[in-house]
């Protein structure tokens, strides 16, 4: 099966704030064998609607979207599972898995505190 890995980041029109995640999505790029995409929920391109929509049209059976989130709050409760149910009914071909927030899993906790503990000289 044809499986893609979306990075879905918030956005932003700071053109700045988008650096982090783009480099984040480089340095992935060169490593995974699935194939990867990054995307943003709103205000950047390219949006998570061209995104999916590129996918579809290349062939792509399914893909998962992982949100680069600390936690789930009403974005990714409400609004995120919206645009993924629609962009389910505009692209039928592509099956959609909207995947928990990055910030949930224990590793990126775990990454999180050695960074923060590092900072306060621990």
């Amino acid at each position: 099966m044809n499986k893609a890995l979306i990075l879905m980041a918030h956005g932003s029109s700071d053109p700045r704030w988008r650096e982090p995640f783009e480099r984040v999505y480089q340095a992935l790029g060169e490593r995974l064998p699935t194939p990867l995409r990054l995307a943003y929920m709103e205000l950047s391109e390219p949006s998570l609607e061209t995104t999916v929509a590129e996918l579809a049209d290349a062939g792509t059976e399914r893909a998962e979207i992982l949100p680069l989130f600390f936690a789930a709050g009403r974005h990714l409760r409400k609004d995120v599972p919206a645009q993924v149910e629609a962009l389910g009914t505009r692209h039928p071909d592509i099956a959609l898995t909207l995947l928990p927030p990055v910030g949930e899993h224990p590793d990126f906790i775990e990454a999180l505190a050695a960074v923060i503990a590092e900072r306060a000289g621990e």
